[in-house]
């Protein structure tokens, strides 16, 4: 039986510390935000408002990159392009709603999403961590557990 992040590395081998990445980043903010912010509800709501646009964006990218890789160079191009400019839409929309309903701080929204750039960045440190820690037999392994096979 296949275990959830074992469905997400058959997308992205990466796919799964990004999204583990975006989420701590997320709750990071949050916590800083629960000393730094007047309006918590506010600010709470945008920023996970955020951070479910930034994996949003992490699973699109990854579907794009499986789908644009299997074309010739032309249509990549083509492609890609197109996905990005629907991604970014989406975003621009999403900022839009919450600027104009005052649903969530538009603020505390982009730094949520920017938990994917962070995340990305970080990323690689991280796994590497991980492995260290992994042959010497910590239990930081814990944290994103491996493929269990049957």
């Amino acid at each position: 039986m296949k275990t959830g992040i074992s469905r997400l590395r058959e997308i992205n081998s990466a796919l799964p510390g990004l999204l583990f990445g975006i989420v701590l980043f997320g709750m990071l903010c949050q916590a800083a935000g629960f000393f730094l912010v007047s309006d918590k509800a506010d600010f709470s709501i945008g920023l996970w408002i955020g951070v479910c646009t930034a994996i949003f964006m992490a699973f699109h990218m990854a579907v794009t990159l499986n789908a644009t890789v299997e074309r010739d160079v032309k249509g990549a191009q083509a492609a890609a392009t197109r996905q990005n400019i629907i991604r970014y839409l989406v975003v621009v929309v999403v900022f839009a709603i919450l600027m104009v309903t005052r649903i969530g701080n538009p603020l505390a929204a982009f730094a949520g999403v920017m938990g994917l750039k962070v995340s990305a960045y970080v990323q690689p440190m991280l796994l590497k961590k991980i492995r260290r820690a992994d042959a010497s037999n910590e239990s930081i392994t814990d944290v994103i557990p491996n493929e269990k096979t049957e």
